[in-house]
């Protein structure tokens, strides 16, 4: 019996280290290979084991989300041979899948609101775009589906996920926490890159694809990227977060709060700078600006006002600063003779001209692979739009932009509403604010470069903004974690005092 059993053990041992075998060379064709049928076979079990966890820990498939979702873009990412957009897009439908079986726990009466029935408008327009054949191409199914998940179904996962999963005041402070630690180290990074340089692959993003507008100024400068897929990408999104995170500290009553939230909104406005990104000097003046509406307090819009006002007039009429580069690089946005700029507004113009004869666009999904050379649309389909703004006019015509533009100011309105009017708690408006200017500031972003819906920046600010609608659900129980919190505070104060008495004496 002893020796039979002895049989059996090894033969499972053997087995098992077969398997181990399997699922390593699985992993390994993954990563080199992509999605050969062989791999996915041997990665089947794995995946099931994780969503059986995923599904008994909801919350962590979510904070997964926010991970990759801020990393998938990162030069020294591995490549998984698949679309960007894929394990985004993966983890949002599992986590609306887990939504849906945890019915009873999900508070979906929240995600009906203004928000929702404006994005849910603008996805049926997209889902009519399907039949625009402006290229005389027939229906093109694939590419306008491509499209259409950029340009619209994003915008809804991030809603609704935002709204499901964001249910109380200690998973959005967990949030803002999460949202601010990804934002520090995007900002460690870009100083790693300006004092110990590039790693191979960042070196070879630079030399390459991204040297024509990396490397300006006959090489005297070079605009870093940090973590993000580009400066520009990098440089709104580090602006626009200082915007809310400034604004977070300043209305904070919680001391710990407080420091964390002007320590990150610190860290993001200076690594704007190595960006060399004219646009983000402008999306952060415009948060502020925006802020000093919001607030309704003189005393926070006198001084932020001055700061603005000064601001400009020292960038605009002044050559204070232009021994720093990256400042030399920010004043440039106010030339009006700016090289740049004026390309942009011949490219403007040559597509105002095509675009007349076709107002519902050139289709979602259609550039150079899809657009024949002879075509009629084929300079539209491989002009660089420069933002996303004038891509999705370019796709979807001036119906489609004006549908856009009209859905994200009803966005905006809404949000500036619930700040202005529905939320009693200073410091839950606060953020409610902060979130509200930094989507002011990242739309601006969006209309002077195609960083709107870039990663991560599509699901952190439509997501974001998606909490302010269910703001006022949880001001209740704000309220009284914030008090919890102050009491924590004070109790510490108090021991910490006499702890100090105790060594006097």
């Amino acid at each position: 019996m002893n020796i039979s059993y002895s049989k059996t053990e090894n033969l499972g041992g053997g087995r098992v280290l077969m398997l181990f075998l399997l699922f390593g060379l699985a992993i390994y064709q993954l990563i080199h290979a992509g999605f050969p049928a062989f791999a996915i076979v041997c990665i089947i079990p794995v995946m099931v084991l994780g969503a059986i966890l995923m599904f008994r820990k909801g919350m962590s498939v979510f904070w997964m989300l926010m991970a990759i979702n801020y990393f998938i873009q990162w030069k020294n990412f591995p490549s998984i041979g698949i679309p960007t957009s894929i394990p985004n897009e993966m983890l949002e439908m599992l986590l609306l899948a887990m939504a849906a079986i945890n019915i009873k726990d999900m508070k979906f009466e929240r995600t009906v609101n203004l928000m929702m029935f404006t994005i849910m408008v603008w996805c049926m327009f997209v889902c009519i775009e399907v039949l625009n054949d402006s290229c005389n191409l027939g229906i093109q199914i694939g590419p306008w589906f491509a499209g259409a998940r950029m340009a619209a179904f994003q915008l809804l996962y991030a809603n609704l996920i935002f709204s499901l999963y964001i249910k109380d005041p200690k998973i959005l402070i967990k949030f803002l926490y999460v949202w601010g630690a990804l934002s520090l180290f995007a900002a460690f990074w870009v100083w790693k890159q300006q004092h110990f340089g590039l790693t191979d692959a960042e070196n070879a993003f630079l030399q390459g694809r991204g040297r024509s507008t990396h490397i300006i100024n006959g090489g005297a400068t070079i605009r870093l990227f940090s973590i993000f897929s580009d400066a520009a990408n990098f440089g709104v999104n580090m602006a626009a977060t200082a915007v809310a995170f400034f604004i977070f500290g300043i209305t904070a009553k919680v001391k710990k709060y407080k420091r964390f939230f002007f320590i990150v909104g610190a860290a993001c406005l200076w690594a704007t700078l190595p960006s060399g990104t004219r646009t983000a000097t402008f999306c952060f003046f415009a948060g502020l600006g925006t802020y000093v509406i919001l607030s309704k307090s003189v005393k926070i819009a006198v001084p932020i006002g001055i700061v603005g006002i000064l601001a400009y007039i020292i960038l605009a009429f002044t050559t204070i600063g232009n021994g720093n580069a990256s400042i030399r690089r920010m004043r440039s946005g106010f030339d009006k003779d700016d090289a740049s700029a004026n390309q942009r507004t011949i490219n403007k113009a040559v597509m105002k001209k095509y675009l007349a004869d076709a107002p519902w666009g050139i289709g979602l999904g259609m550039g150079y692979e899809n657009v024949p050379a002879n075509n009629k649309f084929r300079l539209l389909a491989t002009i660089p739009p420069d933002s996303d703004y004038v891509f999705i006019w370019i796709r979807t015509g001036y119906v489609g932009i004006v549908v856009f533009v009209i859905i994200n100011l009803i966005i905006f309105a809404g949000a500036s509403w619930i700040v202005l009017f529905q939320l009693r708690s200073p410091s839950l408006r606060g953020i409610g604010a902060g979130i509200t200017c930094s989507f002011v500031s990242i739309q601006l972003g969006g209309y002077a470069n195609q960083v709107l819906m870039q990663f991560p920046n599509c699901l952190i600010f439509y997501g974001a903004i998606s909490i302010v609608y269910i703001l006022p659900h949880i001001e209740e129980e704000w309220m009284k974690h914030e008090e919890e919190q102050l009491v924590v505070e004070k109790e510490k104060e108090r021991l910490k005092l006499e702890k100090k008495r105790a060594k006097r004496v």
